[in-house]
């Protein structure tokens, strides 16, 4: 599937290094040894992943010996051969993440970022577009293996796709262990100030988990989204996850949403609900929870943030799909409206 594009350039890079490295010298081969995950609950996929990238780290650490004219040791039989096929395996399984566990949209759960009006008229025109992701760790990208799994950058890299003439930019602005408050003190210079076409505002988990007041919250999300939107720009709000850190707390997470909820709709903004996209990977996809969320319980893994991505980058190339069709919806007017 598209999402799978990124993969591939690590993965031959991988591919020819271990190769050449193998052609020159047994003795490095010798020493790889296995390398501990960055995340003890990567899903098979993201450790594929990162051991490609150890793999390609290994090789350009020995190359530079060899070409400085080292002895090769005496190779055993077949040695070339099994160490390329074992990578070509491993790029494949990297390169396969959504074979494995397909990026469904899931059933039940409407379109909920609505009408983007901002941001899909400029794709739809080919020019320039901005976009924030505001929010904590699961911005950032804690759980991932690596930057480009992220999903700010997961999700730039599908836009680009789709609108290869656009000159895409997607800013990460999230921050570990933030919520509304220490969010609303960087709001101007890391958000405002960028002028920004679209803005996704990843928020309310660290509320839950620190039983933040979510009177004030309310209080500070929607000031906050009424000086985006004062701005000229789209919003969407990402609702708290669906991992065990979250549910153990079930009424300060279904407050939480609610409370979001509440402000898409009087904000008239739209909101990704990933709380109830996670909801049904698990209930009614059967994934289990260690397929999408790492071992602390909490953040997700590259599989997590890939559909994350691609689901929303959905939404959006629907929007600018409308309007290219002419359907000029107001920008007050949500498809999707909180139960």
């Amino acid at each position: 599937m598209r999402c799978a594009v990124p993969f591939r350039r690590t993965i031959w890079r991988s591919v020819s290094a271990v190769a050449a490295i193998v052609l020159l010298s047994a003795a490095p081969l010798q020493a790889q040894t296995a390398q501990p995950d960055q995340h003890a609950a990567l899903s098979a996929g993201a450790k594929a992943e990162a051991a490609t990238r150890s793999d390609a780290a290994k090789s350009d650490a020995a190359t530079p010996a060899a070409a400085a004219g080292d002895q090769a040791a005496p190779q055993a039989p077949g040695l070339t051969a099994r160490a390329i096929d074992k990578v070509k395996q491993v790029a494949k399984s990297a390169g396969d993440i959504f074979h494995r566990v397909p990026c469904l949209a899931p059933k039940g759960v409407p379109n909920s970022t609505g009408s983007l009006p901002h941001v899909a008229a400029k794709l739809a025109e080919g020019r320039p577009v901005v976009i924030v992701a505001f929010g904590s760790s699961s911005t950032q990208g804690y759980g991932s293996s690596a930057p480009e799994f992220t999903y700010p950058n997961r999700l730039a890299a599908q836009l680009r796709r789709q609108y290869p003439t656009a000159d895409i930019s997607v800013l990460n602005r999230g921050k570990g262990g933030d919520d509304a408050p220490e969010m609303m003190k960087r709001l101007q210079s890391e958000v405002l100030d960028v002028h920004p076409d679209m803005v996704i505002w990843q928020v309310g988990t660290n509320a839950v988990l620190r039983n933040l007041d979510q009177t004030e919250t309310e209080k500070e999300v929607a000031d906050g989204v009424a000086r985006i939107q004062a701005g000229g720009s789209d919003v969407v709000l990402v609702d708290p996850q669906y991992s065990p850190r979250v549910t153990e707390r079930p009424e300060s997470a279904r407050g939480m949403v609610k409370l979001l909820g509440r402000i898409a709709a009087l904000r008239h903004v739209g909101i990704f609900p990933r709380f109830e996209v996670m909801r049904d990977w698990h209930e009614k996809q059967a994934i289990p929870i260690n397929d999408f969320v790492i071992a602390d319980g909490l953040h997700m893994n590259d599989w997590g943030y890939a559909c994350f991505a691609q689901l929303l980058g959905d939404d959006i190339i629907r929007s600018v799909g409308q309007v290219k069709l002419g359907v000029n919806v107001p920008a007050e007017t949500r498809t999707y409206r909180p139960m």
